[in-house]
């Protein structure tokens, strides 16, 4: 049976879809069969991120409306037999997506896989809560700046009041996972340091990803960065977050793209 997991965040930006398809890539390399479901139905860029949008025939709405079974609609990744992507739909809406249907589709999708992760529309609206709504574990992606990690703490008490498992009393077990960090400006003063995000939000840190070019990259070749350029900062910080949620101690490090940063230096001089 799968563990379901939310990727989700108060403030759009922040990297939520980059974060679903590198976690997906990660954790699917370690052989477990990943699904990476698009909730942001209207917009559909998770297809994009995983070099995906020319196969999309049937989506997440067609299969919740049953007018597509679920198999239809699934698109095996070309890179990694593990790892498939159920895309959203690009011309309907949010209201498109009834809590019935995605209730069936979740269903059938843990009896198929060992991770379903959940790609969720930014804010605290319908399609960000029916993302949650049957998660299991939550990644709350924030960027180091104080009104996104404040918009993250609204995301925490959805988190605590409409899931499923808050309607057992259960929780959901929650992550916090910083995007966009670099150690020198947050030195400086220039964004928020770790333990000041993890201060407001009192939760586990499941990893730091650091600001690199590297990232766009990947977005930009239609790949996960951590299948795009398994050698960079970021992807090794998003291989550590996938073990981590896997249950596995691995130690803390914030990380940096120097190569990347002496890269820039070097484009300046040289102009």
């Amino acid at each position: 049976m799968a563990k379901v997991l939310v990727v989700t965040s108060g403030k759009g930006g922040v990297g939520k879809t980059t974060t679903t398809a590198a976690l997906g890539a990660a954790l699917a390399q370690s052989g477990q069969e990943v699904c990476v479901v698009d909730f942001d139905v209207g917009l559909r860029n998770l297809d994009l991120v995983m070099g995906a949008e020319r196969r999309v025939v049937y989506d997440f709405v067609n299969v919740t409306q049953g007018n597509a079974k679920l198999p239809q609609a699934l698109i095996k990744d070309k890179r990694l037999g593990t790892l498939s992507l159920l895309a959203a739909s690009q011309t309907r809406d949010k209201d498109a997506l009834t809590e019935k249907g995605v209730a069936r589709v979740m269903r059938q999708l843990r009896s198929k896989f060992d991770w379903v992760i959940c790609d969720s529309p930014a804010g605290i609206e319908r399609g960000a809560v029916l993302a949650m709504r049957h998660a299991d574990i939550a990644v709350i992606v924030t960027n180091p700046e104080i009104s996104s990690v404040r918009d993250s703490d609204r995301i925490v008490g959805l988190l605590d009041s409409k899931t499923v498992k808050a309607e057992r009393d259960e929780a959901v077990e929650k992550h916090v996972l910083l995007t966009r960090y670099d150690a020198a400006r947050a030195a400086r003063g220039e964004m928020l340091a770790v333990d000041d995000v993890l201060e407001i939000l009192s939760l586990p840190l499941v990893g730091v990803i650091p600001e690199s070019q590297e990232v766009l990259r990947a977005s930009n070749t239609g790949s996960p960065v951590t299948l795009c350029n398994p050698a960079s900062a970021p992807a090794r910080a998003y291989q550590d977050a996938a073990l981590r949620l896997n249950g596995e101690s691995v130690t803390m490090t914030i990380p940096s793209d120097r190569r990347n940063l002496m890269g820039v230096l070097f484009g300046r001089r040289a102009a």
